[in-house]
């Protein structure tokens, strides 16, 4: 079995554009569809040809090309069964703890309810690859529209549970805002500030900060560390349930 090979773009103001590719079988699958235009570009420059499209949830900036791209190109969409019906042109419908075949790759389904009501992470065991679109960001979460805290805290712990040396891709480019916040809430987490140190750096040269690796995830966000002790005594949240600690987390957040 390949190796999967990844190409990693922008799209739109703020999105990652993220092509999954087998070098042996040649399928290549979009990991949602943003934009059409940055795709093609992406497609033409590595010379594959897209057969699969990988959806995590319904949000616009998530599904608008589906339909162009289906047309160029007879994809096959995989999507959330329980938002099926706002998932342009899904063809599979999947939930939690199903797994599907990509040319030999395992790919497990972990249902993140949140960010929207229906949201889907895509797992690559094997490979050590996450998929976390709107669910997990480097140094942050996505906003809670569609899902109270209480019901996305579990979600990100399911993340947070898998092996500590998963590459992790996330939806957007929100990092630096994030690392500037992130260490309002845990300012004497000497990683933290490291890391909010080098995401500045690599900013301001225009680069990336896609991909993360969970085990940093873990050791710097607070969206992850709601049970950490130093990070509640730092909110005066001790006696608190760990989702109220999330909550309060996300509620600065979203203020700032």
């Amino acid at each position: 079995m390949a190796t999967l090979e990844i190409d990693l773009f922008t799209a739109r103001s703020d999105n990652f554009g993220v092509l999954l590719h087998d070098p042996e079988t040649g399928r290549t699958a979009s990991i949602d569809a943003p934009e059409q235009a940055p795709i093609l570009v992406a497609l033409e420059r590595r010379g594959w040809t897209l057969t699969d499209i990988f959806t995590t949830h319904h949000h616009p900036d998530h599904v608008e090309a589906n339909l162009a791209l289906k047309d160029r190109f007879g994809v096959t969409i995989v999507g959330p069964g329980s938002e099926a019906d706002r998932i342009p042109g899904i063809d599979t419908s999947v939930g939690d703890g199903d797994s599907f075949d990509f040319a030999g790759h395992r790919v497990e389904v972990i249902e993140t309810p949140g960010h929207t009501a229906g949201h889907i992470c895509f797992y690559l065991p094997e490979d050590k690859l996450l998929f976390s679109a709107d669910t997990l960001f480097a140094l942050g979460c996505g906003r809670l529209f569609e899902r109270p805290a209480e019901v996305m805290w579990p979600s990100l712990l399911k993340l947070r549970a898998l092996p500590a040396d998963t590459t992790v891709y996330f939806g957007h480019e929100y990092t630096l805002s994030n690392a500037r916040f992130a260490v309002t809430i845990d300012p004497d987490n000497a990683a933290l500030t490291a890391r909010a140190q080098a995401i500045e750096t690599l900013r301001a040269e225009g680069r990336p900060t896609a991909p993360t690796l969970l085990a940093d995830e873990i050791a710097t966000n607070p969206f992850l560390r709601a049970d950490d002790p130093a990070i509640r005594a730092h909110l005066g949240m001790e006696a608190a349930e760990d989702w109220q600690v999330f909550a309060e987390i996300r509620a600065r957040k979203d203020r700032f």
